[in-house]
């Protein structure tokens, strides 16, 4: 296994992500979209999810493929995001048709950054806004850091982002992770240096600076931003994609493998207090030849989101009003 030429979800054929953020609002939306509509599934590990359009996710709905799916910013107002999304999708002529009736389907999920220190001074929610230029700012490009869902997300100790990495398989299939991290833990061992991660991290891919030696890590649970924020309101929120030809129960068990990344790079995750969620989609562009590839692949979605919470942690750039520092400032003289 080998990153993709981008190490990320846009270095599978077919799928775009748009971003779009308000540095006033400290928050922003993400969307994936393809050139056609995709096969999706989702998992929920977290105990306080936010979400959109994802009962019909499940395997025994009749839904077959969805249009596009949503990451955001703001919470329960931040659901709104998928109307724009919706509404950009409906202006191109996309969507579930019924008769004469078009009807795109956007399932979403959010984070919390209410407290990131933003101006939430709003009459009405800009999230629809945001939603709809994120949909229309799809590329073939997947930036990381603070950018889209990813503007006010923060870890316990730092601030978090958007992140994304991907892999190549022997047998050529691609998967690939896309993901705003905003967790109740932390995503560094005590000193903030170096990343839960580090152990599958590839090519000096968020600073090379190996696993933290010392041992009986994990025991202590401080966090700047509860002392910041006084609550524990949190959640990491992904997208793992694949270009091979896997069914909604497929792509549910392969989002259920994938919270293995968030473990593994978030200390503690899966709380009463998280909403962790992972979206799995197929664009169907190759099939699977062996019996092992579906294991394989769930395998490698875990891998590739637990680079992506750390590329997105370490690629987060300072912003006024922040209440906590990025990885950058806190390592900048060591």
């Amino acid at each position: 296994m080998t990153p993709g030429p981008q190490n990320a979800l846009t270095d599978i054929s077919g799928l775009k992500v748009g971003n779009a953020q308000d540095d006033a609002l400290k928050s922003g939306v993400t969307v994936v979209v393809g050139d056609q509509p995709f096969t999706a599934s989702v998992a929920v590990q977290g105990g306080a999810p936010g979400t959109r359009e994802t009962d019909l996710l499940a395997p025994d709905k009749s839904v077959a493929q969805v249009d596009a799916l949503v990451l955001s910013g703001g919470s329960a107002y931040g659901l709104d995001a998928c109307s724009g999304v919706v509404a950009g999708l409906r202006a191109q002529g996309r969507g579930y048709q019924v008769g004469k009736a078009i009807i795109p389907l956007v399932p979403g999920a959010i984070i919390f950054d209410l407290l990131s220190g933003g101006d939430h001074d709003w009459d009405d929610t800009p999230y629809p806004k945001l939603g709809r230029q994120a949909y229309e700012n799809a590329s073939t490009q997947t930036p990381i850091g603070t950018v889209g869902a990813g503007t006010g997300a923060m870890t316990a100790m730092m601030k978090g982002g958007l992140g994304t990495a991907s892999l190549v398989l022997d047998n050529g299939i691609t998967v690939a992770a896309l993901v705003a991290a905003n967790p109740m833990g932390s995503v560094t061992t005590p000193g903030d240096r170096h990343f839960w991660a580090a152990p599958y991290e590839i090519d000096d891919e968020f600073g090379g600076h190996g696993p933290d030696t010392a041992s009986g890590l994990g025991r202590s649970l401080t966090s700047r931003k509860v002392t910041a924020m006084m609550e524990r309101v949190n959640t990491t929120i992904a997208i793992i994609a694949t270009d091979a030809t896997l069914d909604k129960a497929q792509c549910q068990r392969v989002a259920t493998a994938a919270h293995d990344g968030i473990a593994r790079a978030c200390v503690p995750a899966h709380s009463p207090a998280d909403g962790d969620l992972v979206f799995a989609l197929s664009t169907s562009a190759k099939p699977l030849t062996r019996p092992e590839d579906l294991a394989v692949i769930g395998h490698a979605a875990a891998l590739c989101l637990t680079r992506a919470i750390a590329r997105g942690v370490y690629a987060a750039t300072p912003a006024p009003n922040d209440l906590l520092p990025t990885w950058g400032q806190l390592n900048a003289e060591t």
